[in-house]
């Protein structure tokens, strides 16, 4: 899995104006329009949308943290644990 905090550049203590921030500063430089074919600012681009994401999103944030810190499977459907919880 990814580290989108390394990604953005931020720390997980980050508020979600820094991590605003952050993210459209890395956009900006890797976005597509601005490095037209170079195929790795494309795929950074991707990856820095992805972060973006997932951690301005407080419940995505507060998955991902528990997923990282071994709590929990992360999914984009919620904790592995409430999923099959629901199940039955």
């Amino acid at each position: 899995m990814s580290n989108y905090y390394k990604i953005l550049g931020v720390s997980s203590e980050s508020d979600s104006a820094t991590i605003k921030k952050s993210f459209r500063k890395l956009a900006q430089k890797y976005h597509p329009d601005k490095n037209p074919g170079d195929e790795s600012a494309a795929s950074m681009f991707k990856k820095i949308n992805e972060a973006y994401q997932t951690l301005i999103d407080s419940n995505k944030r507060r998955e991902y943290d528990l997923s990282i810190s071994g709590g929990g499977g992360f999914s984009h459907f919620g904790r592995v644990e409430d999923i099959f919880s629901q199940m039955g």
